[in-house]
């Protein structure tokens, strides 16, 4: 590699670092996966109670309106998201809380290989245990089993090849926000509450439509410890492929303007 490539390298990753969706320095992959897992259990719990008290017929928070139901579940999350990525637990272990920001950080080349396993399995245990949690807390949410612990489901009648799409799609378009920070390092700071809002609209936007998951861990808890699995391929896929579309692309495009600067 380059002189200025690594000075184009080493300028994105402090700016990531900063914007805290990198580890610390010093990073010890397990030790910093476990506190992965334990920001995903906050993460889910907080979801699936969401999902309990503002689209259950029988809480007294109900919202009848579908729509307008996932765009106050999207603003919470936004919140949420912001909060734990800002957190000291989050700036610890950089707050992926999602099996492909963590692949792409990894594409990006600012995340180190021999933490992704660890991330991964870290994310995924933590998704299944904030939905069982959830769960021992509120029991079943809602009895519907469509949406049950908090499944993201796709609108009736929706082909699982387009519920693949959309969420690939919508994973790309975060790939793409990330890459913007990654050229802009001067707008790191901004980045957890960019990245909040991104998945809010998601939900609120994609929720009706998709489910609006746009993170395979978000869907694994919900679909394992519910038994219902209706098109978990495509939620635990989709993302994955969306962000290594969007990750080949920033590559490319990092590439090109380092050659000409």
């Amino acid at each position: 590699m380059s002189e200025d490539a690594l000075t184009v390298e080493g300028g994105r990753t402090a700016a990531v670092r900063r914007a805290a969706v990198v580890a610390a320095p010093g990073h010890e992959p397990w030790r910093h996966a476990a506190v992965e897992f334990l920001l995903m259990v906050v993460q889910m719990f907080v979801v699936v109670s969401a999902v309990r008290w503002l689209l259950d017929p029988e809480s007294p928070l109900f919202i009848a309106d579908l729509h307008l139901a996932l765009a106050a579940v999207g603003a919470l999350v936004a919140v949420l998201l912001a909060a734990l990525i800002l957190s000291p637990p989050g700036r610890r272990s950089g707050a992926h809380l999602n099996p492909a920001v963590t692949l792409v950080l990894w594409l990006l080349r600012v995340f180190p290989g021999r933490s992704v396993l660890p991330y991964v399995l870290a994310q995924l245990a933590g998704t299944v245990a904030g939905t069982a949690l959830a769960r021992l807390v509120w029991g079943p949410v809602l009895g519907t089993r469509a949406l049950s612990d908090g499944l993201a489901q796709p609108s009736p009648g929706r082909a699982v090849a387009a519920v693949f799409v959309l969420e690939a799609a919508a994973f790309a378009a975060v790939t793409l926000l990330i890459g913007l920070y990654l050229v802009r390092p001067d707008l790191a700071r901004s980045l957890p509450y960019a990245i909040g809002v991104a998945v809010g609209l998601i939900i609120a936007l994609l929720g009706p439509v998709s489910g609006g998951a746009a993170n395979p861990a978000r869907q694994l808890g919900p679909a394992l410890v519910s038994g219902n699995t209706v098109a978990l391929w495509a939620y635990l896929t989709g993302p994955l492929a969306g962000g290594l579309v969007g990750a080949l692309a920033l590559r490319y495009a990092l590439a090109r303007r380092a050659a000409r600067s």
